[in-house]
């Protein structure tokens, strides 16, 4: 998952639109016949029949927080459950990698935990991606290494023994993981610096490029699911500007995590997504900005289980609303879902004896797949 904190404007990426309400970006021509976007996104053009652009996106949620929430679990906040994000569904029912490399992780950002499936199937956070996670090597030898282990256990089961706390065993199973990736040959999968520099160049230079990179080695190297945040998205203020920017670093890092991980042989089992909060409105305020527009919105996806070169739903004339093919959220995540050989129904009881399904009645929009 390409994470676009703040909300995109889809008006100024994928879904450009003419007259006052456009802006000074230009649309260009892609690979695609019936599809053009922004002139910032020169190399995403040129692969867009590798990618199906959902026009049609649509929420009610105008507010970050819980526009963030409905992204991630396919649920609208509720304070009497915390929903499992859809990676947190992903380490539940896939499970550790072999390697030792954490089922779920989160680089440059956090992304949403895994709500009542426990700490343990929450994501693995590296706030800058490209070099070994910080503290992965002991400042102890092996045998006090060990006996702190050890120590800890001992007092672990004390306190469960004294107060009953269910969160015991995922707090074991986090330092588990930890202690197995500690010692894991495919740690190495977060040092960018272990590719040459043609590769490294090829996503960008910027920081959110080498996220990218790092999230193709981790794929090799078995993780189940990375999500790469680029914040900033948030343009309420000098939107085109900073929209070119965002877009400058988006262009390369993306088309190059996709043609990486076709040169990997990855891309056939990797399915790539690009979504934000929601999208902008075609409005453009007095400061030169965009505010927050949840009607209608893009998301993008490409690789496994995706038809390539396919446009699905239609905004009208400003970008203002959906007209065809609409796409909910549960809608989108009961695809990538179905896309990973999860099934969309799949339902769980929650700590308080409610069933909960991975998404909130999404329904996989067949006309992209496969």
């Amino acid at each position: 998952v390409l994470w676009m904190n703040g909300g995109p404007s889809h008006i100024d990426t994928w879904d450009p639109k003419r007259g006052k309400t456009a802006g000074p970006h230009k649309a260009i021509k892609t690979s695609v016949p019936s599809l053009s976007i922004s002139e910032h996104l020169p190399e995403l053009a040129r692969l867009a029949n590798r990618l199906a652009v959902v026009r049609g996106m649509t929420s009610k949620e105008g507010n970050h927080q819980r526009a963030q929430y409905l992204l991630h679990t396919g649920y609208v906040p509720n304070p009497t459950v915390q929903h499992p994000s859809l990676g947190g569904w992903v380490s539940k029912r896939m499970g550790e990698p072999a390697s030792g490399i954490p089922a779920f992780v989160s680089l440059n950002g956090r992304s949403h935990p895994g709500g009542f499936f426990g700490v343990q199937h929450g994501p693995f956070v590296v706030r800058q991606a490209g070099a070994m996670p910080a503290d992965v090597t002991p400042d102890v030898d092996v045998a006090r290494f060990a006996a702190r282990r050890r120590l800890l256990a001992d007092m672990e089961t004390s306190f469960a023994a004294r107060t009953g706390d269910a969160k015991v065993e995922g707090r074991r199973e986090v330092y588990a993981k930890a202690d197995r990736l500690m010692h894991a040959a495919a740690l190495e999968a977060f040092d960018v610096s272990k590719e040459p520099v043609s590769v490294v160049r090829s996503y960008g230079e910027s920081a959110f490029g080498k996220a990218c990179l790092t999230a193709a080695r981790l794929v090799g190297a078995g993780a189940r699911f990375v999500e790469v945040t680029l914040d900033g998205w948030d343009t309420h203020t000098n939107n085109f500007e900073r929209t070119r920017s965002l877009m400058g670093q988006l262009d390369p890092a993306m088309s190059g995590l996709l043609l990486d991980l076709e040169r990997r042989e990855l891309l056939r089992d990797t399915l790539v997504v690009w979504m934000g909060d929601f999208g902008r409105t075609p409005r453009i305020n007095g400061a030169e900005g965009r505010d927050h527009h949840p009607g209608a919105w893009t998301a993008v996806l490409a690789g496994a289980g995706i038809r390539g070169g396919v446009v699905h739903g239609e905004t009208d004339a400003e970008g203002a609303k959906v007209v065809k093919d609409a796409v909910s959220v549960p809608d989108l995540l009961a695809t990538i879902a179905a896309v990973l050989g999860l099934d969309p129904n799949d339902t769980v009881m929650s700590p308080a004896g409610r069933p909960i399904a991975l998404t909130d009645q999404g329904v996989p929009v067949r006309a992209i797949l496969l």
